[in-house]
């Protein structure tokens, strides 16, 4: 009962941090004149020096760990200072529908990807068809969105915009994956989180003196950027690596495909993007992902509990 409770707990966080991520499209949309690169790097920034500050007794007790995963560490910091730059950037470029929903598709396959080459786990039965409907799903989102004009001259850019968001999926999956590494050999879940976090700040905070000239330019402005970061990215991923304790990183990132269902909800209502039939089809078929993905889950920890015994004993 106890070990069931607390896989509850782990998926009903990484929903909830879905959720939040799922409205920083359309909150990022109201601010006017912001370079997406600025908003990428100063939610992300920010966000990480949060961390860092309320995390700084776990990071003290656990530095030497890290430290001596130096590399894994690096891979991760880098992958989490890339991830917001794709992100915001295919949003701007593809729409915030779309550029939610790429990243979010792609972010499982590499995270099975690289559990299977790095850590030799198979690909479960129950997976693959949660990751089949997901996929699905996505596409016909991605298909079912109704251009609000002839967007033919803006193929080019709307195809940058999901190359982009792949990129920003690879990102997203390679520091799940190393906070879930470190997790497993016995680091905090909020030293890992914050350390990476912490990393990536370091990398692009200073870019803010090239783009971020118009982040506080007016009140609406001010209040984007600071609820972007606080919110979203620094709630939203403590949330996010206290799932990551009890469940894989595969699971984790197919449970997050509810925040382009979120994303896709907040950008009809407030921001006007329309979709056809196959649309709102895409939409129920990453519902059933979760569904799926969300049953059978005390025989699933039991497994994930057993794999973590052999790792320490």
């Amino acid at each position: 009962m106890f070990v069931e409770s607390k896989m509850i707990k782990g998926t009903l966080a990484i929903v909830i941090a879905s959720f939040l991520w799922g409205t920083t499209g359309t909150v990022a949309s109201f601010s006017s004149d912001v370079s997406p690169l600025a908003i990428g790097a100063f939610a992300m920034g920010v966000g990480g020096v949060l961390m860092v500050l309320t995390n700084i007794r776990s990071l003290l007790a656990n530095y030497r760990q890290l430290i001596k995963r130096k590399g894994l560490f690096a891979a991760g910091a880098l992958s989490v200072a890339i991830y917001p730059l794709a992100f915001y950037s295919a949003m701007h470029l593809s729409g915030v529908a779309i550029g939610t929903i790429v990243p979010i598709a792609t972010a499982p396959m590499f995270a099975a990807l690289l559990e299977r080459l790095f850590n030799q786990k198979s690909i479960s039965r129950k997976w693959g068809v949660s990751f089949t409907f997901g996929v699905i799903g996505v596409i016909l989102l991605t298909h079912g969105k109704k251009p609000a004009f002839d967007d033919t001259s803006n193929l080019f850019l709307n195809s940058i915009g999901i190359v982009l968001g792949c990129i920003a999926g690879l990102t997203y999956a390679c520091y799940s994956w190393v906070a879930k590494s470190f997790i497993t050999k016995g680091i905090d879940s909020k030293a890992a989180m914050s350390g990476l976090f912490g990393g990536a700040a370091i990398l692009l905070l200073p870019s803010l003196f090239f783009t971020g000239e118009n982040l506080f330019l007016n009140i609406t402005n001010s209040v984007v950027s600071l609820y972007m970061a606080i919110i979203p990215m620094f709630l939203g991923y403590l949330l996010f690596a206290y799932g990551l304790t009890f469940i894989e990183t595969s699971n984790a990132t197919l449970i997050t495909l509810l925040e382009p269902l979120i994303a896709t909800i907040l950008a009809v209502l407030l921001l006007g993007e329309s979709f056809k039939l196959m649309g709102w089809m895409g939409a129920l078929l990453v519902l059933l992902c979760l569904v799926i993905q969300s049953i059978n889950l005390p025989k699933i920890n039991t497994s994930l509990s057993d794999n973590n015994n052999q790792l320490t004993s």
